[in-house]
């Protein structure tokens, strides 16, 4: 029985690790679970997986989680407090970090001094402090498991093989809902029209970051940390069907690869079992269902947000940290409708422009770099809306 906490138990990676969990009730037991605001789901959670601590981001719904949990057997905590609780919970083995953004950080840096295995699903702690969190990985020993599909795939595609073989790492993109959209009509699509992914089902942010491909560029910057390879060796193949996760080129010539039916199920279920493989419910691939598989290379004009992650991890340790920062007060703007959808990668770009990059040598630093680009980048959409 393997005892897990998850951190972000109400997003769309939570619901699915719950799901593994339920079918596997022999193998995993839920000892603590963390939400953002979805107080009602986060107690139906609690009633159904009966962990012994929930806890909610702000303190003061405290009061109002207990009243939802009452009869339950478990303890509320609130704020980051708790979330260190529930990171650092005795009788867990692994944390599911899947807390979207750079709140994810300080829970996750505490579990894994806690010497929890990760199963990573915040692709934002590598991008903001990638050094820093594989040094402690490796400082206290333990295992980081990625659950972004893409990274699971490389993960899954380099098994066996020696670090120094490789001769790259292909990230596929499905391109989202605007692969065939001109660029001069971006400036004119909507927050519906932005959610409208062609193959995953994912929270907003997520979705509107595959629209920019800022998604995909986290993912480069997330590779280059978790795999130790120079950013030169990792390239962006756009890849409409979903199919191939990701590939990874040995020097030898060979391609090897991981493919499946799109369904974050599949690579959150290798993190949680590995190395053993459980039943996820997952529809197996039928490729003699499909006409033929796509490659192409990326429009660095049509998504200005892959180019500019590329520039930020070239850039320095603080400038990945200020562009995430960036990002998310760009994708916030514009779920709000408070800005338009090409003015995220401006937004992005001038923040950067902006700011000086410079080593990190601490979370607090990660953190500080984190609050002057959303306050930068805050001041910059407050601009163009007047």
């Amino acid at each position: 029985m393997k005892n897990i906490v998850i951190l972000g138990s109400t997003g769309s990676i939570g619901l699915s690790t719950l799901e593994i969990v339920a079918a596997h009730p022999e193998r995993f037991r839920v000892v603590a679970l963390t939400a953002g605001k979805n107080l009602e789901l986060l107690a139906q959670q609690v009633r159904t997986f009966s962990p012994r601590l929930a806890v909610v981001a702000a303190t003061e719904d405290v009061p109002r989680l207990r009243e939802l949990c009452s009869g339950c057997d478990v303890t509320i905590m609130g704020g980051s407090e708790g979330l260190i609780a529930a990171a650092t919970a005795d009788d867990a083995k692994m944390v599911v970090a899947a807390i979207v953004g750079a709140a994810g950080l300080v829970p996750t840096a505490a579990a894994i001094r806690a010497k929890k295995d990760i199963a990573l699903a915040n692709k934002e702690i590598l991008v903001t402090a990638g050094h820093l969190f594989m040094n402690l990985v490796e400082e206290y020993g333990v295992s980081l498991f990625p659950v972004d599909s893409e990274h699971s795939a490389i993960f899954q595609s380099i098994e066996g093989h020696r670090n120094e073989d490789i001769r790259k790492i292909i990230l596929t993109a499905s391109g989202g809902p605007f692969l065939n959209t001109p660029t001069r009509n971006l400036s004119q699509v909507t927050v519906q029209d932005a959610l409208h992914h062609p193959n995953w089902n994912m929270g907003k942010k997520i979705t509107i970051d595959s629209a920019t491909m800022m998604n995909k560029g986290l993912e480069v910057i997330e590779a280059r940390w978790l795999f130790n390879t120079p950013v030169e060796k990792i390239q962006v193949n756009i890849h409409p069907q979903s199919i191939v996760h990701s590939m990874v080129e040995y020097v030898d010539g060979c391609v090897i690869a991981q493919l499946g039916t799109p369904d974050m199920k599949a690579p959150i279920a290798y993190a949680l079992a590995y190395p053993e493989r459980i039943s996820t419910g997952v529809t197996p691939l039928d490729l003699t269902s499909f006409s033929g598989l796509t490659f192409l290379h990326p429009d660095w004009d049509k998504f200005p947000c892959l180019e500019l992650a590329y520039r930020a991890i070239r850039s320095g340790e603080s400038m990945p940290a200020v562009m995430n920062a960036a990002n998310e007060i760009a994708v916030a703007e514009f779920l709000g409708e408070r800005i338009g959808f090409m003015q995220i990668s401006e937004t992005i770009e001038r923040t950067m422009a902006a700011h000086t990059a410079h080593n990190l040598q601490s979370i607090e630093e990660v953190l500080q770099a984190d609050l002057w680009g959303r306050e930068t980048a805050r001041e910059i959409c407050r601009e163009m809306v007047h």
